[in-house]
């Protein structure tokens, strides 16, 4: 068994997300919540300053641009992207191209992870201030998360907001971690954390924050059909492995396949498995 690489964890997040509900979830919470947000941004300036942590492709970015430019119409938005992998870069600007609606914005993409900018900052002294940082689901790929976070809450202005989206302590993911964790191979690279782990570390920063919950559900059926492609990838997702079923000791493919049916993980609906993908919202003041 082994890790996956950039290019296999790409392909297996698309595999997620056409089977899970996160986008939707987001998009229920740009719809409820972000209005509201987004208009106590900037302070009557003329320019806004946003950075995105671990953007990916950059389609939620671009949906909380567009939330920005309906609450701020005319300002300029000046947005700079953090994001590692060469393939989404591409994507991102692909998708900026297209679209016809963004003449006010300025991008600027650093293909970097959030810790070589962290140090590319500081070794340059200069410390530019942003209104809006966002961090979603990304924090689980960071090796020091709380030193992170403050480096990137200490990024904000003067009534800046940080927000971070992170898996919740009520997910299946969450029970996963916690309870099944024996059931998980070694191979999984990224960090098990939720909602109650950021928010420990807020408290310890002596920050404000505001935390809110969106349901998400994952249909995960195929993971239990024998050679289906489809929940082959999705299993190298829930892993982090490569060809997790195909080379996965049996008893450990066995163990995991019950944890994930378990009622703290999962439920049963319309004769499929939905597992439980509730996302934490969590707001922070500057």
């Amino acid at each position: 068994m082994r890790s996956l690489t950039a290019e296999e964890y790409v392909e297996a997040f698309k595999s997620f997300l056409d089977h899970s509900t996160e986008h939707q979830c987001m998009d229920e919470f740009n719809k409820e919540e972000m209005p509201n947000i987004m208009a106590g941004l900037g302070n009557g300036k003329s320019t806004i300053n946003v950075l995105g942590v671990g953007s990916g492709t950059g389609e939620q970015d671009l949906k909380m641009i567009r939330i920005l430019q309906a609450a701020h119409p005319g300002v300029f938005i000046d947005n700079e992207i953090i994001e590692p992998n060469p393939q989404h870069v591409a994507a991102y600007k692909e998708l900026v191209n297209q679209a016809p609606d963004l003449q006010n914005v300025s991008f600027i993409w650093h293909q970097l992870t959030s810790l070589e900018y962290e140090q590319q900052v500081k070794e340059k002294g200069a410390h530019k201030k942003f209104d809006f940082i966002h961090m979603i689901q990304m924090l689980y790929r960071v090796e020091d998360i709380p030193n992170t976070i403050k480096f990137f809450h200490s990024c904000l202005d003067h009534h800046g907001k940080l927000l971070i989206i992170i898996l919740s302590d009520s997910s299946g993911w969450a029970s996963l971690w916690k309870k099944y964790r024996h059931c998980l191979p070694s191979t999984d690279s990224g960090h098990y954390i939720t909602s109650n782990g950021i928010t420990d570390v807020l408290k310890r920063l002596g920050v404000e924050y505001r935390i809110y919950e969106f349901p998400s559900g994952w249909d995960i059926t195929e993971c239990f059909i024998e050679g289906d492609p489809v929940g082959a990838c999705m299993m190298d997702f829930m892993t982090g492995t490569k060809n997790f079923l195909g080379t996965a000791p049996p008893g450990l493919r066995q163990r995991l396949q019950e944890a994930l049916c378990q009622p703290e993980c999962s439920s049963k609906k319309d004769g499929r498995i939905i597992f439980r993908n509730t996302l934490s919202m969590i707001v922070v003041e500057s």
